[in-house]
């Protein structure tokens, strides 16, 4: 028994689990296991009620929009009031947003439902980043943000297989529906360990308040010319992504008139094949990106968020299907890397802060090609992969040329006020 306690506690501090990334986890498991059982059926649900394909443009182009335009508040909470009480009202906003797809099964609805509960990962992640630089020490960020990625993607991988199988006996309407009631079931039982788990962070009697910048222009005077190259690929790259991702699952599935080339369970399927193949990679790549550069990481997920509409071009069969989805699995593989190379470039005492600052930038602007993705998808599909192909491109190019380089653990020293303009 001795040896096995001591193995489980080399496992938990190799893996950087902490109690409270302990409750962090458990809450990313509910409420994305709820959330993505309906989610990435969002698309096909709305075409079900009457809407047409510029409304799932729109939906895309929202997400996008408000996952940018919450991010920056996301950070402001988390610096004002805590990562535990911030995470409190994050989750009871998704809730909500849960609460009126349910009870209003109209197109108008499902976009004002998903104004609260698309965007929770992005209200929510500056919050989480801060805990993890908060509870982990430097050299293990690395591997605290892909085990939160790789937990994450627990319920992306399984949650879609179980929202077709509703789909499969209950139709498009009442399975989406029902899955919806699923996910607010989860996220009640997520907001109670979550409070269970997580340490309070408040200040103490007598110590001074916790502060938030509310103002995002001061905290852009903060951000190093290092961490702009980042975001200038990260656009470009998200440009690549965004253009054609809510056109996927009609890709593969088709509409109820003109099936696709795999039913809603194969598709579900596939994105556990995705799902499986970013589980698989994230902690190796997490142990050598601690000791290692980052770059050579971050430039090859660009490598493969650029191929992914390109094979998606060409696949017209589950079995291409499958190769496409590993490839998009692997799209994977330096995305928590990324995310400690923020952490790392960002000033010790407004992480919080920069990160949502960062995603209010990129999402922000990406949100344009969310929006437009819809009608280049109009003109035709191969328009739109080719599109998001030429934009990944760029970007992957851009950060190579350009993208600034960290040793193992290392923090780039904060400039000065004068110096930050």
């Amino acid at each position: 028994m001795g040896k096995l306690a001591s193995a489980g506690r080399r496992l938990t501090d190799f893996l950087g689990l902490r109690q409270s990334i302990v409750g962090l986890l458990t809450m990313v498991i509910l409420v994305g296991m709820g959330e993505k059982m309906a989610e990435r059926f969002l698309p096909i649900y709305l075409l079900a009620l009457g809407a047409g394909f510029i409304s799932i443009g729109f939906l895309n182009g929202m997400d996008n929009l408000l996952s940018a335009l919450y991010s920056f508040p996301g950070g402001y909470l988390a610096d004002r009031l805590g990562t535990k009480r911030a995470l409190l009202v994050f989750n009871l906003l998704a809730m909500g947003g849960f609460v009126v797809v349910i009870l209003v099964p109209r197109w108008w609805a499902v976009i004002l439902g998903a104004a609260f509960f698309l965007s929770w990962t992005a209200i929510s992640l500056p919050a989480t980043m801060d805990l993890v630089a908060k509870v982990l020490p430097k050299d293990k960020r690395t591997m605290g943000v892909s085990v939160h990625s790789l937990v994450r993607r627990v319920p992306m991988a399984i949650g879609p297989v179980v929202g077709g199988i509703f789909i499969s006996y209950w139709g498009r309407q009442t399975g989406v529906r029902l899955a919806f009631i699923a996910a607010l079931a989860m996220a009640v039982v997520a907001l109670v360990m979550q409070q269970l788990l997580i340490e309070d962070d408040r200040r103490g009697p007598g110590v001074a308040p916790r502060t938030g910048q509310r103002n995002p222009f001061a905290v852009l005077k903060l951000m190093r010319l290092e961490l702009k190259y980042l975001l200038v690929a990260d656009i470009l790259v998200r440009f690549c992504e965004q253009i054609p991702y809510a056109f996927v699952v009609v890709w593969c599935v088709g509409t109820e008139t003109a099936p696709g080339p795999v039913s809603p369970v194969q598709f579900g399927i596939l994105t556990s094949i995705e799902m499986a193949t970013a589980m698989l990679i994230y902690v190796p790549i997490a142990y050598m990106a601690d000791r290692s550069t980052k770059k050579p990481f971050v430039v090859m997920t660009f490598i493969f968020f650029t191929l992914f509409p390109l094979m998606l071009l060409f696949s017209k069969t589950f079995w291409l299907l499958v190769l496409a989805f590993v490839l998009r699995g692997f799209k994977e593989f330096g995305e928590p890397t990324r995310k400690a190379l923020i952490m790392d470039l960002a000033p010790e005492d407004r992480k919080a802060a920069m990160f949502g600052l960062y995603y209010l930038i990129r999402d922000v602007i990406v949100s344009v090609a969310a929006f437009g993705g819809a009608f280049l998808w109009t003109i035709s599909p191969a328009t739109n992969l080719l599109a998001a192909f030429a934009f990944g491109a760029l970007g992957t190019i851009w950060f190579a040329l350009r993208g600034r380089d960290l040793g193992p653990s290392q923090t780039v020293a904060e400039p000065a006020p004068a110096a930050a303009s």
